[in-house]
């Protein structure tokens, strides 16, 4: 084979594949293609310098990755406001018609997958990069490329994003899980998952052989001139990309919904798992003037299918202990499917649910589920109830250690934290930026000492030896010296992380610092009196850390011993400023980390709160605030942007 035979067998190659992966419309036969493409490896194989950057070989994956490296979107991944009946639909485009008088929508159906954003310059795939957190996602390219219905190259030279989803077709799904239970390994609980589980996958051959699709849904930066967003659109499928299985473009309400209840009709017949249809103004200019809120675009919603009701029967209740060692009942229920899912358990939230529903064993009930959200139970049919029912009493003892619970009511929650069941979390939040801060202490290392039994409580941490490290697979020397250190580095805390990292319920940074405040070292000989008299504290406060010291007094002793921390310095007087001895919230993305201007409020006298509440004093928020911003605004506390906060301390 030559240079250009060679070449025009990648041409041909390329057109066999975008016909069976994008159209759906092979015209060869397997055997065709799998000889021409063993031609094509044989030749690179041969001449390895000139391997052509989007040959079909270049699909299957290379080298086994540590992790992903952090990438920046070149323009910000938005999240879509929310929509779910026709009333809804009226009101948004009600309030679309007074930003903008060109009221065409371009409607096409929302997948339930992972978002990906694909970078594009001088016609090659240059990077592909996660959603994230919109502005910031993992660069998943090595995995990107053995998508096959992702183009490596495209016939266009300037610098372009398109964005999608990647999903798995429905019947790809079944069979990935059938090979998965042969194998005697975990499922997956749904295809939304399995592909979010595949784009991450550091060894790319695994990527390459879950066949994931990618669909397109729209573009970032960019410099087409087409003026309408469905132009744009059909220019991104001219260049190789699967189109959606519909798309409609609208001038009113009624010819929405009428796509819509289309849509939720046909909904089972689709390939690929949906939750939903989105819509977007068309015209590009009528996007540029009606903007941005602080969370979405103004100029498009996702119009969500309606949840899907079933009956089953509650064959049992069970008892699981997270990992922060709260305790949550779980209903087992018939196996139902719902949505091409087979469902077999409902979430039940917690004791005071079950008893102001009346569940019990044995019960027909109405489970409801909706796009990924846990399926519930929404009602009890008490009248097929025959006398067979078993009513589930509220648990006194840990299920795992059985150590006595901590019953709040909604909240039950196990104390130990020797527990087996919160361990491995207890260890990652001690160990964690606002706690001890130890550096290298991740998830993946803490669950791997756990595993090989080095580490079963928080105080093993120091009492790990080098050698032990190195006999683990994956800890060179450097890597073992290092967390070593990190550990060390941790004694001698501030009085207040020490509090902070024995992860007690309703007990955060801000208590944890007003305890040291007031009592110092001496934390564990406070009485609930002494507690509730402090600013701040209420009696669930009170009781939450007398349970805590009460179940791990021994343990909490051991652990000052070794780690010995600081007993707290008296503060300065801070001066007089808008900010001091208030409660303040901050949401959103800034200019610094929050971490950074959190310290900083702090400095100024402030106590920085995670969450909202009427005792909220001020809300400071940056790009993208959630729902934090939205709490506030409904209870009435001030909000304040970083700019407005910052110039309040000029």
């Amino acid at each position: 084979m030559t240079q250009k035979q060679y070449l025009s067998a990648i041409k041909k190659l390329k057109l066999y594949a975008h016909h069976y992966y994008v159209l759906d419309d092979a015209i060869t036969s397997d055997e065709i293609y799998d000889k021409l493409y063993h031609e094509v490896l044989s030749f690179e194989e041969e001449n390895p310098d000139s391997i052509a950057l989007d040959s079909p070989t270049q699909r299957v994956g290379g080298a086994i990755l540590d992790g992903f490296e952090k990438a920046s979107h070149l323009t910000r991944m938005w999240s879509l406001e929310d929509i779910f009946n026709f009333e809804e639909l009226q009101k948004w485009i009600e309030k679309s018609a007074k930003l903008t008088e060109n009221m065409s929508f371009y409607c096409e159906p929302k997948y339930d997958g992972a978002s990906l954003n694909l970078i594009y310059d001088k016609g090659s795939l240059v990077q592909a990069i996660t959603r994230g957190d919109g502005s910031i996602g993992e660069d998943v390219t090595q995995n990107a490329k053995t998508i096959r219905s992702i183009a490596l190259s495209i016939a266009y030279q300037e610098r372009i994003e398109i964005r999608g989803e990647v999903v798995i077709f429905k019947e790809n799904f079944e069979a990935i899980n059938r090979e998965r239970l042969d194998k005697g390994e975990a499922i997956f609980a749904n295809p939304r998952n399995a592909a979010a589980g595949s784009l991450r996958q550091l060894d790319s051959t695994i990527t390459a052989s879950r066949n994931l699709v990618f669909l397109p849904y729209g573009i970032g930066e960019n410099t087409l001139k087409e003026k309408l967003l469905h132009k744009r659109m059909d220019l991104i499928y001219a260049l190789g990309f699967r189109e959606p299985p519909m798309r409609f473009i609208c001038k009113k309400a009624s010819e929405i919904e009428a796509f819509y209840q289309k849509m939720v009709q046909e909904r089972d017949n689709f390939d690929m798992m949906l939750d939903g249809m989105v819509i977007k103004i068309d015209s590009i200019e009528s996007q540029e003037e009606m903007g941005y809120t602080v969370k979405n675009p103004r100029w498009a919603v996702a119009y969500k299918f309606p949840a899907v009701e079933k009956v089953t029967i509650v064959k049992d209740i069970i008892l699981q202990v997270g990992r922060s060692g709260t305790v949550t009942p779980v209903a087992i229920v018939e196996p139902t499917h719902i949505e091409g899912v087979v469902v077999e358990r409902a979430s039940l939230h917690n004791f005071d649910e079950i008893e102001r529903k009346d569940i019990r064993i044995g019960d027909s009930v109405i489970i409801l589920r909706s796009g990924d959200v846990i399926p519930k139970i929404i009602k009890v049919l008490e009248y097929e109830r025959d006398g067979s029912q078993k009513v589930t009493t509220r648990p006194l003892y840990c299920p795992v250690c059985k150590s006595e619970l901590l019953d709040e009511g909604a909240l039950i929650k196990c104390q130990n934290l020797e527990c087996e069941a919160r361990v491995v979390n207890a260890i990652i939040y001690f160990a964690s930026k606002p706690c001890l801060n130890i550096d290298g202490l991740g998830e993946k290392i803490v669950e791997t000492l756990h595993k090989e039994g080095l580490v079963r409580s928080v105080k093993d941490l120091f009492s790990l030896k080098l050698e032990q490290l190195l006999a683990l697979e994956g800890f060179k020397e450097k890597k073992s010296k290092n967390l070593l250190k990190a550990i060390e580095d941790a004694k001698g805390c501030e009085c207040w992380r020490f509090i902070n990292a024995l992860g007690i319920e309703h007990i955060g940074e801000v208590a944890s610092k007003t305890l040291c405040d007031n009592f110092g070292l001496h934390v564990s000989n406070v009485n609930k009196e002494e507690l509730i008299a402090l600013d701040g504290f209420g009696e669930e406060m009170a009781e939450s850390l007398m349970e805590f010291i009460r179940v791990n007094r021994e343990l909490i002793g051991e652990l000052q011993e070794l780690i010995n921390p600081k007993a707290p310095t008296e503060k300065e007087e801070v001066s007089e400023n808008p900010f001091k001895s208030k409660t303040l919230v901050l949401t959103g993305s800034m200019s610094q980390s929050r971490g950074v201007i959190k310290a900083m409020l702090e400095e100024f006298g402030a106590k920085v709160s995670g969450s909202v509440s009427k005792k909220t004093d001020y809300l400071i928020y940056g790009e993208d605030a959630g729902s934090k911003y939205d709490k506030a605004v409904s209870l009435g506390v001030s909000v304040l942007s970083e700019d407005e906060m910052r110039k309040m301390l000029l």
